[in-house]
């Protein structure tokens, strides 16, 4: 979802980029609406794949833990992280204003903020892709529905 969401991202933000060229009001509130909605569920996303992928790395990186020290311990990180997360996101509703504000001070225009996002949103859906996504990311199997396998001590052999 959460690279999907990405991808969306970048269609919105080409979008707003035409509407205001062709000076569409009511396209570019379109727009915009679809990009508060399409980050509503990013951010849901986000915040779901983070115990999931505690769950995962956990056993992988701590086999000397039972079960429900694994279990703990992927909460007690999925807490950290997600806290961690929140911070880097709430720190969004400064930089981007901030971003239009010296993009139309520069330049008169938005464009540059908004192309400067773009690129953002392209290099998320990238690392996104990679990390998680992609055959033999760590989401690959979970978001397809096939079991993983179990998790084998580091420098075991599987």
């Amino acid at each position: 979802v959460t690279f999907w969401v990405f991808l969306g991202m970048m269609v919105g933000t080409l979008s707003v980029v035409h509407f205001l060229d062709a000076k569409d009001f009511t396209g570019f509130l379109a727009s915009f609406v679809f990009m508060f909605f399409v980050t509503g569920v990013g951010n849901a996303s986000t915040f779901q794949m983070i115990p999931v992928i505690m769950r995962q790395e956990v056993p992988r990186l701590m086999p000397e833990l039972d079960s429900a020290q694994r279990t703990r311990q992927a909460e007690k990180e999925s807490a950290a992280i997600v806290g961690f997360t929140s911070a880097i996101a709430a720190y969004g509703a400064f930089f981007i204003p901030r971003a239009f504000g010296m993009s139309i001070s520069a330049t008169g225009t938005p464009h540059v903020a908004l192309y400067g996002f773009l690129v953002f949103y392209a290099s998320c859906a990238a690392l996104t892709w990679y990390a998680y996504t992609r055959k033999g990311g760590l989401l690959h199997d979970v978001e397809r529905g096939i079991a993983a396998p179990a998790p084998t001590a580091q420098g075991a052999p599987a």
